[in-house]
């Protein structure tokens, strides 16, 4: 059993609360759950009287008892309390110190009132233990003290029901008859003599106190007796706070959660005071009792069905009348509130009703909060699309930005007036502030984005107005190649930057971010001509063999040049080389200013006169020896003096085969065309050969036959080609010759081979035929001339001259077979 009642020491004999085991106790025995539904029952007397065991017996609890073997000395030191095991309701039972005790001295009995009074003021039930022989007695125990008690009671308390249970101990043979009108006078006494105020002058006894008496036989010399009319006194306290019960008539109740807090309060005050000036009960009460309905009502809230649909519409979305919906909702339960707490204390009740509706208010500012940010959220969404719109129109960007704020703005302010509650005054003007930082924002970001287009969609156009004529100036590098590019790069640079100037005055920007931009643009444009002068930079070698090819290898016509031997060839290449230089020159720097340099001078001087294949032995006297032009800026500089020796070392390297190819095909040209003999022979000839010259001339025949001879000789001249046979060389001139001279007399032998064979075979009758079509003709005389042609091209890969003149007898073959086919038509 002493493992259910949980006892407790609760106040100690030097006054200390026990805070911590009061919290232990009620979490052990679960007192918060329990709200009203519980008693306090206490118990006072004078020492060694039997409280502890009367408790005992009653509430099975396990109280320390006294044990007579051992002395009557003081057991119960402070104030304990326990679980009254077995009864119902849940009852909490306390054990008190007690009075008149030889240990606390006659005149230190401030506890035994203080306890009392603590007793009273938190009971329903106090049990007063007294003896029966002292019933009657002025100065009995327990006379005192219930004076004390009285007065206190009376002056600081409102009235409460209090049900004083009076237990007569050891009860003599005096019939209860006859003792209950003796004690009840005596009490009456003791309130009648009692000072009261004003207001409770005419207030009876039973206004405050219900008064019953009860007596017990002795526990010593009759304990069966003692324990049976115990069990009958217990039962009455089953139920002891229903209508009708030991304390139903109760008034004031502290709910149970708050009992802790109550009793530690109270004895706080009691020990504070030594005059005993307790706080009024009536407002302890009030101030438990309305923060319990206060937070009745603010649990309820939280549960409400319309506040948690309104909640739920809030997080989804924007709510139209929310102001109006949530006030009603918050007036309803501060209407409950103020109907349920009218007759407590109205100072009290204020008080926790404000505190209500702050803590209602602290539980619906979310849902505020999340209503601004739906008004934040569709005010800039509005001024996105309105900006939106407004720019497509084609409307300034300031001007577009300051009437879409407003309003955004004005929107704003007109949905807060529809989400205020009148409850509270709360303040937007930080979610109004936000607003305007985020439209603020908004616009700079799509001003940055317009901005970086309208930057790029100029870099664009300076791009397209330069790039190409830049790249085609490059590829013909002239001597005012760079003057034309600066004035290309200035006309179009100032055109884009009037034209982006005009555009960005719609942007209302400062002096100095425009200037900046300009600046920029500007920045752009000669960039990119640098970039475009270093990539064309990259490619000098090609765009010096261009030039150097175009004028070594073709004409002031544009003509591809035929070396015929009359070409000054020296000449030309010194022309080429100097052009090639120039370009050269041309490349090796970038003239955006107008300032002059001396690059074409000295590479002139180092390159063109052969100053570049000198070993200096001095690298300072040397000016190409250096990795910067004179006059010229580092930053400037596209090929350095020592990158402009070595490319034009290499450009001589990669077109001196050119040369050589020119000046090989012009000794070829002289010797083909080199056939008489020299002067000197043709003299010799003359003189020697006279006689025989004139004996052709006084002899007619021998010069027809000579003339003949010509006449044959220059057929066969034609014939073979000779001439475009040994145009390639003598070796596969004479093969050429052979190789057709050999094909003509195959040719003549096959032909009178044939020629008997036609004349011995017997003649038939002559067919008709039909005349060949042209096409019909042409391809068969491609395939005879394919088949005509196969022996000749074994020679062409080694003489192009031979494979010509092999096509040219092809050509004459089929000729001459089509006038035999010809012939034999007509005949037929």
């Amino acid at each position: 059993m002493g493992d259910e009642c949980y006892t407790t020491q609760l106040i100690d004999r030097d006054g200390v609360f026990n805070v911590e085991g009061l919290e232990q106790f009620v979490k052990a025995v679960r007192l918060a759950e329990l709200g009203l539904s519980y008693a306090v029952v206490s118990i006072m007397g004078p020492q060694s009287s039997g409280k502890s065991t009367l408790l005992n017996h009653l509430f099975g609890t396990n109280f320390k008892e006294m044990d007579a073997f051992k002395g009557r000395d003081q057991i119960t030191k402070g104030i304990w309390i326990a679980k009254g095991v077995g009864i119902e309701p849940f009852t909490i039972v306390m054990d008190t110190e007690g009075t008149d005790a030889r240990e606390r001295g006659e005149d230190n009995t401030a506890f035994e009132k203080q306890s009392a009074l603590f007793a009273l003021a938190i009971s329903d039930i106090v049990l007063i233990n007294m003896w029966c022989h002292d019933i009657g007695r002025e100065h009995a125990a327990n006379r005192p003290l219930l004076k004390t008690v009285f007065q206190v009671m009376m002056r600081l308390f409102s009235p409460r029901k209090t049900k004083l249970l009076f237990v007569i101990r050891d009860q003599t043979k005096t019939p209860m008859e006859l003792l209950k009108p003796v004690l009840m006078e005596d009490i009456q006494k003791i309130w009648d003599t009692v000072y009261k105020p004003q207001a409770h002058r005419q207030t009876a006894l039973s206004e405050f106190f219900s008064v019953e008496v009860t007596a017990l036989s002795s526990y010593e010399e009759k304990e069966e007796q003692f324990k049976a009319q115990v069990a009958l006194l217990r039962r009455r306290f089953f139920h002891s706070i229903a209508p009708g019960g030991l304390a139903g008539d109760r008034r004031g109740v502290i709910p149970a959660s708050g009992f802790s807090f109550s009793a530690q309060q109270i004895w706080k005050s009691i020990r504070e005071n030594k005059d005993l000036d307790l706080p009024a009960h009536r407002v302890m009460v009030a101030t438990i009792r309305c923060e319990q309905i206060a937070n009745e009502k603010l649990s309820h809230l939280a549960c409400d069905k319309d506040w948690l649909e309104l909640e739920a519409a809030v997080q989804s979305g924007p709510v139209s009348g929310f102001g109006r919906k949530l006030g009603s909702i918050i007036d309803a339960y501060l209407s409950e509130y103020d109907m349920e707490t009218m007759y407590f204390d109205e100072g009290v009740r204020t008080t926790k009703r404000q505190q209500l509706e702050s803590r209602i208010l602290h539980l619906v500012h979310p849902a505020f909060q999340a209503m601004l940010g739906h008004l934040h959220s569709k005010a800039l969404n509005k001024f996105r699309s309105d900006l939106e719109q407004s720019l497509k129109s084609g409307k300034g960007f300031a001007a577009s930005v300051r009437d879409c704020s407003q309003s955004s703005l004005l929107e704003f302010d007109e949905g807060f007036a529809d989400v205020a509650i009148k409850h509270v005054n709360w303040d937007a003007s930080k979610v109004r502030e936000k607003l305007h930082h985020d439209i603020e924002a908004h616009a700079m970001s799509v001003r940055d984005a317009k901005l970086s287009e309208l930057r790029d969609s100029y870099q664009k156009q300076v791009t397209e107005a330069l790039a190409e004529p830049i790249e085609s100036l490059f590829d013909a590098p002239e001597q005012d190649s760079w003057p034309l590019i600066r004035k290309l790069y200035k006309c179009e640079t100032v055109n884009a930057l009037s034209r982006f100037a005009n555009s960005l005055s719609g942007f209302e920007l400062d002096q100095a971010t425009c200037d900046k931009m300009m600046a920029e643009l500007k920045d752009y444009a000669k960039s990119l001509v640098e970039k475009k002068a270093r990539e064309e930079a990259g490619k000098v070698l090609i765009h010096m063999k261009d030039r150097f090819s175009s004028i070594f290898s073709y004409d002031k016509y544009s003509m591809p040049r035929v070396w015929t031997g009359k070409e000054d060839i020296r000449t030309l290449t010194k022309e080429a080389h100097a052009a090639a230089l120039k370009v050269l020159s041309v490349m090796a720097a970038i003239r955006l200013d107008d300032k002059q340099d001396n690059i074409e001078s000295i590479l002139n001087s180092t390159l063109m006169d052969g100053l570049d294949y000198r070993k200096s032995l001095e690298a300072a006297a040397d000016p190409l020896a250096s990795s910067t032009w004179e006059e010229v800026p580092r930053n400037n500089t596209l090929i350095t003096p020592v990158q402009c020796r070595s490319i034009w070392r290499r450009f001589k390297k990669e077109t001196e085969y050119t040369i050589i190819q020119a000046i090989t095909a012009q000794e070829a040209h002289r010797h083909s065309n080199r056939w008489l003999p020299p002067p000197w022979v043709i003299a010799l000839i003359a003189v020697l050969g006279f006689n025989e010259f004139m004996m052709l001339l006084r002899n007619p025949l021998y010069f027809f036959g000579l003339f003949i001879f010509f006449l044959l000789s220059r057929a066969l001249w034609f014939q073979l080609n000779i001439a475009g046979e040994f145009r390639n060389g003598m070796l596969l001139g004479l093969l050429g010759l052979c190789t057709r001279f050999l094909q003509t007399v195959m040719s003549l032998l096959k032909k009178l081979a044939d020629k008997p064979r036609r004349h011995r075979r017997t003649p038939e009758p002559p067919q008709p035929r039909k005349l060949i079509s042209a096409q019909t003709f042409m391809s068969q005389s491609q395939r005879q001339a394919s088949f005509s042609g196969s022996i000749p091209d074994a020679l062409s890969s080694s003489s192009p001259v031979s494979s010509k003149s092999g096509l040219e007898y092809s050509s004459m073959s089929t000729e001459s077979q089509l006038g035999e086919t010809n012939r034999e038509v007509s005949s037929s």
